[in-house]
């Protein structure tokens, strides 16, 4: 079929529909054939176009689906037409315009199934979930299916009828082959042969007429010793009317495929309602019954046989079901089942799958239905083949019980704690032994024995532990849910350790241990750094004594470097709960650097020599200004308290790291040693990064969480940011004139002189009439400069008017009554303008206020003076 045909055609159907009026699912003989419709050949608007067209005709999608259903659309084409309707639907929807009754119809979700309208003014029982089976012919994976299979080879049984094609192979002497189609009147027609009645034939017998027909023609076929053979096989099968009633989802007339079985019906039904039986389905044919379908033998049997096949006007019937029980509880398949009538509880035990391995299989509890209320029985386990099921039954299996018939244990400081079984005559003595003895921490002085009594409430016996193995004290017998605790030493007192903190390269806590030194922990602290004062190793050490009003004993010890033994064995043990600080040597220094940058011979970073170290001293080290310094200008640029400083630990892991590429990079075929002084080298890498932060100087710590508070809570500092440097001006002609005066500032680490070239302009910033820059004149003020940048304009706040000069130093505008004495500008200088703030004029209502508070005054003048 082509695109535009298919089109066409579903067109027409819609019109078809909108003449017949009012639908009804069961009559599918008013309804146009959707057998022939092509979903692939439409497109998403063709497919939009007709659910629009649908809806207005008052059918929802849903609808739509099950008149193609109905009418026996294949399965592949109805799944296609559920998804590409799910995905135009999904389209409005994300789009924001809708439909009435905008929702798929599709087995995968079967709470949306359009139900006839019996069906839908139904609440939806939750029954639906607990029914045996219920889900066999309605299930929610639509990859599920009933549908025949026609890779199958052909049934000798197959009933010939109008629409079948058969193909015939004749082979041997003579080679022949036939495609012919049985007409409406049940006649094959043969080319060259004319017609051959085979309807209400079964291909064996078919192919006996057909043989006969050929040997005419064909004598080889006849005879004693045939040399010319026949093969008759079912080639495109036709399709066959069924009519599904009864208690199924959407009953009603189907096309559905000759092959198709009972099974294969149910499914294209929906499968049967929450009252349908699946124990006794019934198939007319011709008003006679030739089967009645059990279900339970294909799902708990596995007998294909029962499901028979349908042929063309069978009617398949679904009476209401016939009793059901429920089985609850401790079983493998608990659910609702149907009964056919005599059965006992063991047989549906056997349809609930039997007992699972947590059963309590000596007796079954049943509530049961009487004509005006329920009752209760008990169903005892040489009762179950002789207790008779009746509609309604609840079966409930309980559980067995969470304890223990014969169980003792025994915890603690054993070498294998765990449960044991109490037998006769067991006693803690020999549970030990079981247990295969203590381990070598466990405390002899107390053990306990935890003991459940018949009321549940619990006793605890202690006893000697020691004098009971000793055989000094007598046995204790064991019962039933005895527990035996034998307590280890460790758990009796609180864990010892010790702390290392300081100048060490892995600080922190660690276990104590009988005879250990300082120099002990400081080599299980990985060594002292390099700033570590090895003579002044101070040990904080807990007050024992209770009536002591001192809170530590300090005690300073020296060690020796390489922390080798002492020789005269003076070395101070360790008690538990030890805090030793590691002190940082007062003379080691790191190097500290400052940078000249700028006008000077030789620009760059330059070590600090010594503490008084000044800025002409480093100067004169990068030998003096250029002819083309501008001193004037030259800036000292320092870090602030905000200032973020490395750590000295980051700094030696980036250094650590520098080395490690050197040795990769210099050695192309590293020897053995190399390579293992680069994987050490690593390895110290690895270890100081994760040191870094377990190690950080608590002072610097503290330092970083002051400076985030004052940035959270000064208003200033919050204004202005945390700015990590600030500028300093200095005065560099003075301080090269005369090295050492009060204008020669001591340098600190990460200072950066700044000596610009001789500079020749002057920036105007702010409100002038033309913000610009100009060529420096000698001697001229800032107004001179500020004319040549228009002058002032309206909103100038001219008595505020400020010179900022090349070094930073500032200089603003002063003034006697009308004269202003305006700042002299350098080379290099912004002269600033700033804005006067608007003046916001008065409401009325304030000037009534003042008035009247004037009037008020006046007359309270006036009254003092009278």
């Amino acid at each position: 079929m082509t695109f535009s045909n298919a089109k066409y055609r579903l067109l027409a159907i819609f019109f078809l529909l909108a003449s017949v009026g009012s639908y009804q699912p069961a009559s599918s003989q008013a309804i146009p054939d959707f057998t022939t419709v092509k979903v692939d050949e439409l497109s998403d608007s063709q497919i939009m176009d007709l659910m629009s067209r649908g809806s207005s005709m008052g059918y929802t999608p849903d609808q739509m689906i099950q008149l193609a259903q109905s009418q026996g659309m294949p399965s592949s084409e109805i799944t296609k037409l559920t998804q590409r309707v799910g995905k135009a639907n999904s389209a409005r929807v994300t789009g924001g315009s809708s439909y009435p009754g905008s929702q798929v119809r599709g087995q995968n979700d079967w709470e949306k199934i359009s139900r006839p309208v019996r069906d839908a003014v139904e609440p939806e029982l939750p029954l639906e979930d607990r029914i045996f089976g219920f889900t066999l012919f309605n299930n929610k994976n639509p990859q599920l299916t009933f549908e025949p299979s026609l890779n199958l080879p052909t049934p000798r049984n197959y009933v010939i009828g109008p629409g079948d094609v058969l193909f015939i192979d004749i082979y041997g002497a003579a080679e022949q082959y036939f495609e012919a189609r049985v007409n409406a009147e049940g006649r094959l027609l043969i080319a060259n042969f004319g017609p051959l009645p085979v309807n209400g034939l079964t291909i064996e017998q078919a192919t006996e007429r057909i043989k006969d027909k050929l040997a005419t023609a064909y004598k080889g076929m006849n005879g004693s010793t045939p040399n010319t053979f026949l093969n008759v096989s079912l080639g495109s099968v036709r399709t066959i009317k069924v009519n599904m009633v009864g208690e199924v989802r959407m009953p009603g007339t189907y096309t559905i495929s000759s092959l198709a079985t009972v099974f294969n019906a149910l499914y294209a039904a929906g499968g049967v309602t929450t009252n349908g039986t699946l124990r006794k389905i019934k198939v007319f044919r011709s008003n006679k019954l030739v089967k009645e379908v059990d279900a339970y033998d294909f799902l708990i049997g596995g007998k294909s046989e029962i499901n028979i096949r349908l042929e063309d006007q069978d009617v398949v019937i679904v009476d209401p079901y016939l009793a059901r029980v429920e089985v609850k509880g401790e079983v493998k398949r608990p659910a609702v089942f149907e009964l056919r009538g005599g059965e006992s509880f063991a047989d549906v035990l056997a349809y609930a799958g039997g007992f699972t391995d947590e059963s309590y299989k000596d007796r079954v509890n049943v509530t049961r239905n009487t004509d005006s209320e329920k009752t209760v029985a008990d169903i005892f386990g040489d009762q179950f083949s002789l207790f008779t099921a009746k509609s309604g039954d609840v079966f409930r299996v309980g559980k067995i019980l969470n304890r223990y018939a014969n169980r003792v244990q025994i915890k603690g400081a054993v070498f294998r704690p765990g449960n044991y079984s109490l037998t006769d005559g067991l006693t803690v003595r020999e549970l030990v032994k079981r247990a295969e003895g203590l381990s070598g921490d466990a405390h002899l002085a107390r053990a306990i024995i935890t003991r459940t009594k018949s009321d549940l409430s619990t006793e605890t016996i202690s006893f000697d532990l020691s004098d009971l193995l000793t055989e000094k004290t007598e046995d204790i017998a064991l019962r039933q849910e005895d527990v035996v605790t034998i307590f280890s030493r460790y758990d009796l007192k609180e864990e010892y350790y010790v702390t290392i903190t300081g100048e060490v390269n892995q600080a922190g806590n660690f276990p104590y241990s009988e005879g250990l030194t300082v120099e002990d922990l400081i080599a299980q602290a990985s060594g002292l750094r390099e700033a570590a004062s090895e003579s002044n190793i101070e040990i904080t050490r807990r007050v024992k004594d209770q009536n002591s009003r001192d809170i530590s004993d300090i005690l300073l010890v020296g060690i020796n470097k390489d922390l080798s033994l002492s020789a005269s064995g003076s070395e101070i043990d360790l008690e538990p709960f030890d805090h030793i600080v590691v002190r940082r040597n007062p003379n080691y220094r790191v190097e500290r650097f400052i940078q000249v940058d700028g006008e000077v011979l030789y620009p760059g970073k330059y070590a600090i020599r010594n503490v008084n170290e000044k800025i002409s001293d480093v100067v004169e080290r990068a030998g003096g200004l250029s002819e083309f310094a501008y001193p004037k200008g030259a800036t000292l640029i320092r870090r602030t308290e905000f200032f973020e400083n490395e750590p000295e630990l980051a700094r030696k892991i980036a250094s650590l790291q520098g080395v490690k590429e050197n040795i990769e990079l210099t050695s192309q075929s590293p020897t053995e040693s190399e390579t293992l002084r680069t994987e050490k080298v690593e390895d110290e890498v690895y270890q100081k990064a994760s040191d870094l932060s377990a190690n950080e100087d608590l002072s610097s710590l503290a330092k970083r969480e002051r400076l985030t508070e004052m940035g959270l809570n000064n208003p200033l500092i919050s204004a202005g940011g945390n700015k990590g440097t600030e500028i300093i001006g200095i005065n560099l002609e003075e301080i090269m004139a005369k090295p050492g005066s009060k204008y020669d500032l001591i340098l600190e680490e990460g200072d950066i002189i700044s000596i610009p070239k001789q500079l020749q302009t002057v920036r105007l910033k702010g409100r002038v009439l033309y913000p610009t820059t100009v060529r420096y004149e000698s001697g001229k003020s800032a107004k001179y400069f500020i004319n040549h940048a228009g002058g002032f304009d309206s909103r100038a706040k001219r008595n505020r008017t400020y010179v900022v000069y090349a070094n930073g130093e500032v200089a603003r505008t002063r003034g006697l009554l009308f004269i202003r004495a305006y700042p002299s500008v350098e080379p290099g200088a912004e002269v600033i303008v700033p804005v006067k703030p608007f003046k916001i004029p008065l409401k009325p209502s304030e000037i009534i206020g003042f008035t009247s508070g004037l009037a008020t005054l006046a007359l309270l003048i006036t009254q003092i003076k009278f």
